[in-house]
């Protein structure tokens, strides 16, 4: 069974940054593709960012020019590098994960990002 964790998330200023982590284990394959997805209250959950193993990367026309997605060194590992934050990014953010062959996608448990003065 996959499991994904991630972390990273707190308080932090306007302007300020943080760098969210995800590892995802339990898979015998590499991922197809992961991604970070968002959910702020009473709002629907959005697509932050993507990457897939081929190396495509997309970005939310919210963060683009602030927001950084990478894979890790570490297998199914994937980073969120957050700048220039503004109030608007607090929400929960989750990691997804899809696998070879897998029925469905997997998700985190979600880490807290506030940002507030």
């Amino acid at each position: 069974q996959v499991q994904l964790v991630e972390s990273g998330g707190g308080l932090v200023q306007p302007g300020g940054s943080l760098r969210l982590s995800c590892a995802a284990s339990g898979s015998i394959f590499s991922f197809s593709a992961m991604a970070w997805y968002r959910q702020a209250p009473v709002e629907q959950r959005e697509l932050v960012a993507f990457i897939t193993r081929d190396g495509t990367i997309n970005y939310a026309d919210s963060v683009k020019g602030r927001f950084t997605i990478s894979e890790g060194n570490a297998k199914n590992t994937v980073f969120l590098q957050m700048n220039s934050l503004k109030p608007e990014d607090k929400a929960v953010y989750y990691c997804n994960a899809r696998f070879p062959r897998a029925t469905f996608d997997y998700w985190g448990q979600g880490t807290q990002v506030t940002v507030d003065s």
